[in-house]
């Protein structure tokens, strides 16, 4: 199989963030980028496709700050091509994201191979819908799949397990080519010493491809961000269970709850 596993990096919310001088983003002086998980597990999940039957994963990713970091520690996990997707890219929210990552999938031509499988994240930090996904399966014309655990080729197909609320789960065959978005890999992803990312620094290459401007005009504008205000409303309860439970209904019917 021909595998493309299509990343997106988001700021670390592990670390402190805080609000630019426009008042409308982040700053982005302090801001970390790291992948969403479920990137790290498209990314575990292509590699394990590959060393099960065969194909080669290919892993690229919008041109953000520590990007080439990513994907040597893809390369490292053993992706066989890294691209990094440059040129005007500031604007870049979900649709506009996928026509250029369309673009990418498409340079070789207007049909894609009859063996590729994309896959990418169900969701991220800063995208929880996890719209980029049928974006980019509706601008190349595939069928799609989201919140995907398991994967195996059928043929000229792949037979994914989906999961659902209620911890139902349900199995569904796509035909190739398609486009996924992977929820977690069949085993955690797999770490990788610093010492491997470093020598595949030394010895593999990250190509560059110009994705070229953002057309898609902004549907979603920020007119100002605010951080958290601590209100200094919790509550400490103590005392023996009898007391906890009195002193719990008595705050709950004095705020009009019961």
């Amino acid at each position: 199989m021909n595998i493309f596993v299509l990343l997106r990096l988001a700021p670390d919310t592990v670390e402190e963030l805080e609000i630019g001088g426009d008042g409308k983003s982040l700053d982005a002086d302090i801001l970390r980028f790291k992948p969403n998980d479920p990137d790290e597990h498209a990314v575990e999940e292509a590699v394990l496709l590959k060393e099960k039957h065969g194909g080669t994963v290919t892993v690229a990713a919008l041109e953000t700050p520590e990007v080439d970091d990513i994907l040597y520690t893809a390369l490292a996990k053993g992706a066989d091509r890294a691209v990094k997707l440059t040129g005007d890219l500031g604007a870049a929210q979900s649709e506009a994201a996928a026509r250029l990552l369309a673009g990418f999938l498409k340079a070789g031509g207007p049909a894609l191979a009859p063996d590729t499988l994309i896959l990418l994240r169900s969701q991220s930090i800063d995208d929880l819908e996890g719209e980029v996904g049928p974006y980019l399966a509706e601008a190349l014309g595939l069928p799609y799949a989201c919140v995907v655990t398991q994967v195996a080729p059928a043929g000229g197909a792949v037979k994914v397990t989906r999961e659902f609320s209620g911890g139902l789960r349900g199995e569904f065959t796509l035909p190739l080519p398609a486009v996924l978005g992977i929820q977690s890999a069949e085993k955690p992803p797999r770490y990788v010493p610093i010492a491997k990312v470093r020598a595949a620094m030394k010895t593999a290459r990250i190509e560059t491809v110009d994705a070229g401007a953002v057309e898609q005009p902004a549907r979603v504008g920020v007119e100002r961000m605010y951080k958290p205000e601590a209100a200094g409303r919790a509550v400490m309860i103590e005392g023996a269970p009898e007391e906890v439970a009195d002193k719990v209904v008595e705050l709950l019917s004095k705020n009009s709850v019961i």
